[in-house]
């Protein structure tokens, strides 16, 4: 288990495939979280959280039940494709999802020195058992798609794209 503070210190260390538990804190966002990201950038407001050295998890986390826990699986990556630049530009190190991304994505996650990891698709429940804590940070009413602050502790994920741009969807089997 590692946190994600640490991996900010040797981000380059993260190799292409390397399975790894992480601790620490996300944000999710989806589509539509990602439009109004970008429009709040563009008009030069303020986020109600920090994107510089983030990490961005692609879900969108069920209602939270009695017990406390909520299915928080990951989403289909390349849908925010559109918007990965510009996110990148601002300082977001981290991508959590499912899926292969586009070159114009692996080429700007090399060239800002990010890492994008996968989750397992199918596993909502499991990996929502990760989480610590879950508070609501911004667009409530996007519901599931509004932007949630995550503690999470123990998350299973994959090196899908490294620092280097060494992509595990074109690796040779």
């Amino acid at each position: 288990m590692i946190y994600l503070q640490d991996l900010l210190l040797d981000i380059k260390s993260l190799k292409v495939g390397t399975r790894l538990h992480i601790s620490g804190v996300l944000y999710t966002a989806r589509d539509a979280a990602h439009k109004r990201i970008i429009n709040i950038l563009d008009n030069k407001k303020h986020l109600p959280f920090q994107l510089n050295n983030a990490a961005i998890y692609y879900c969108g986390p069920t209602p939270v039940n009695k017990n406390g826990l909520c299915a928080c699986g990951p989403t289909t990556s390349a849908r925010m494709d559109l918007f990965t630049p510009r996110i990148l530009s601002e300082g977001v190190k981290f991508l959590i999802g499912k899926g292969a991304r586009s070159d114009t994505v692996v080429n700007i996650i090399h060239k800002m020195s990010a890492v994008y990891f996968i989750a397992t698709g199918g596993i909502a429940a499991l990996l929502s058992t990760t989480i610590k804590r879950i508070d609501l940070i911004a667009f409530k009413d996007l519901g599931p798609e509004a932007i949630y602050r995550l503690e999470i502790y123990n998350m299973p994920l994959i090196v899908a794209i490294d620092s280097f741009g060494n992509n595990i969807f074109n690796k040779k089997r």
